[in-house]
């Protein structure tokens, strides 16, 4: 079904004027040189993230415009202005620098809830050189520590609710020096702990930038994979480049919006448009601490007067969930334009969307490799329901057969880019030869299988891997089944993603117990607790079958492949390699 809401005639009634004269003269004209011009860097060479998304700003006449507006769980409002960010992060680098002796470089993670110090601290150790490592706050302690390990994080920012769950593998990490803690709550906390309070109100908030290269590392986030532990996709300064261009004409940002981008800062999406692509076009973005609440966002949505909102399908489809009837007792006039991203969306969310809100959500996809948006439903194309949409200009994707030859439109295969934009990831830390296992015949492998239509629209159509998604969130299942067999009853286990209305997948996990034990629902219980402590709650398994034995090869390893095929009841394929014993 083609669903077209926003038309290049239509265009004018859901976005600025003046802009689309500038999109058509951009797919005309596009080089990433021309692009790079419009940012400030200190020369052609060098140029610093937060520099550009904050203190470029302090010359125009956006310094004392808000940058950020943040809201709390409790319904308390905080305001910052560009300027006020700049003094702040200022004041960061500082105690980073001169306090704890931070160096450029060294990697500063991050493990904090959706408070102000994140986007704050973020930008001064970007100040400093210094490597940002962001975490999602609902890590348990394995997660933290495989991610800390890989690494050599040097210092860790955290809060004192958050360092309870990990006190246990801070001793494990030798190269972590320093864990600095955000204590908005006022905490008992131990007298020889580092508040971030206390030495951010002796810290000058005079800071020369450290002039970094833009092929210097700036960001690590981490990235599950089918087999090991996550891997650490590394981006570098100049990625801003793509953040800048993909939030104005993908986001459709102008300089009087007030956006929203819901995404966690410890994902990539948090990273590059919950911070650099918005504040790097002078955008003003709302932030709220909490969770999702169907009431609470609506009227999040309307207190906040949102213009641009970015969120994820999982979201669209439980506030679909949540009925037609609750949107209607709120107010949605100033909202001109709504994206999302992170897994597929489905086209009854796009005609839901045109329903409630009198606009469709446009689909784009990007991936933690990619660092900014690659394939997107734009404002002046039709939008087609269930698509990723078309290539940003400057981005070559194509779909590949199984030996990296390129197939027609129709057909389905491997979805591939060709190297050389900006944000594209530049290693996986410390692991170059799976890095480099990622790149084939001149092309950069996604991981990901989709089809071209004959209008040169992509779809996505499955993961080429064992990766799970769900709502949003890539989830190993090697990670998961390594924490499973630590259960004291679990002798093997073995993980897939089964398709999910809401969240697309759920982690299912089958198990074959250790002699002495029973199967359970108090027993399956336990495991799912023991799981999201050590892991997360998106890793947690949803389902948990037991089975006298799991299918693997001669050679000892779990067929993942097996155990999917049977659950969907689709064909087992070739099992030759079995081991019947």
């Amino acid at each position: 079904m083609k669903y077209s809401t926003i038309t290049k005639d239509s265009f004018e009634q859901h976005a600025v004027k003046p802009n689309i004269q500038d999109y058509h003269k951009m797919y005309r004209e596009f080089s990433w040189d021309k692009i790079s011009n419009d940012l400030s860097w200190f020369d052609k060479e060098h140029i610093n993230i937060a520099h550009v998304a904050i203190d470029a700003h302090l010359e125009t006449d956006r310094r004392n415009k808000k940058a950020l507006v943040w809201e709390s769980k409790k319904g308390k409002v905080e305001e910052y202005t560009f300027l006020e960010l700049s003094r702040l992060s200022n004041k960061f680098a500082n105690v980073l620098v001169k306090e704890l002796g931070v160096q450029k470089g060294d990697r500063v993670f991050f493990f904090l809830e959706r408070v102000p110090e994140i986007f704050i601290a973020i930008l001064g150790t970007l100040k400093a050189g210094a490597v940002i490592g962001p975490l999602f706050s609902a890590f348990g302690p394995d997660a933290v520590k495989d991610r800390l390990a890989d690494s050599e994080a040097k210092v860790l920012i955290t809060s004192p609710a958050l360092k309870k769950k990990i006190i246990e593998i801070l001793p494990e990490l030798p190269a972590l020096q320093k864990v600095m803690l955000v204590n908005r709550e006022k905490a008992p906390v131990d007298p020889d702990d580092l508040l971030y309070e206390k030495m951010m109100s002796n810290a000058s908030d005079s800071f020369d930038t450290i002039k970094t290269h833009k092929e210097d590392y700036a960001i690590i986030h981490y990235t599950s994979g089918t087999t090991g532990k996550p891997k650490g996709a590394v981006h570098v300064h100049g990625a801003v480049v793509g953040h800048y261009t993909t939030a104005k004409y993908v986001l459709d940002l102008h300089a009087d919006d007030i956006y929203w981008c819901t995404a966690d800062p410890g994902w990539v999406t948090g990273t590059s448009y919950g911070m650099f692509g918005p504040w790097s076009n002078g955008v003003t973005q709302v932030v709220y601490e909490g969770g999702f609440s169907a009431k609470y966002w609506y009227g999040f949505l309307q207190r906040m007067k949102v213009t641009v909102w970015y969120t994820a399908p999982t979201a669209i489809r439980m506030l679909m969930k949540s009925g037609d009837e609750l949107p209607n007792e709120y107010c949605f006039d100033t909202l001109r334009y709504m994206c999302s991203v992170g897994e597929p969306l489905n086209p009854e969310a796009v005609v839901w969307g045109e329903k409630i809100f009198g606009k469709a959500f446009h689909d784009n996809w990007w991936q933690t490799e990619t660092g900014a948006i690659m394939i997107a439903n734009y404002p002046i194309l039709d939008v087609n329901p269930g698509s990723m949409g078309k290539p940003f200009p400057g981005i070559e994707p194509t779909i590949l057969d199984d030996d990296y030859n390129e197939l027609p439109p129709g057909k389905e295969g491997n979805l591939a880019l060709k190297p050389g934009w900006p944000s594209m990831f530049r290693t996986y830390w410390k692991n170059d030869a799976i890095y480099q296992s990622r790149f084939k015949n001149g092309w950069y492998i996604t991981g990901d299988k989709a089809k071209r239509d004959e209008n040169g629209y992509f779809w996505f159509m499955s993961r080429a891997d064992d990766v799970i998604n769900t709502a949003g969130h890539l989830v190993g299942p090697f990670e998961v089944e390594s924490v499973l067999i630590e259960h004291p009853a679990v002798g093997e286990a073995g993980v897939i993603g089964k398709p999910d209305p809401i969240v697309m997948e759920v982690v299912k996990a089958f198990v074959s117990l250790k002699d002495g034990y029973e199967q359970s629902e108090e027993l399956k219980h336990d495991i799912q607790k023991f799981v999201k402590k050590r892991l997360s709650s998106a890793a947690s398994p949803r389902e948990i079958e037991f089975l006298p034995t799991l299918p693997k090869t001669r050679s000892g390893k779990i067929m993942r492949r097996l155990l999917k095929a049977k659950e969907l009841g689709l064909p087992l394929g070739d099992t030759s390699t079995i081991d019947d014993d």
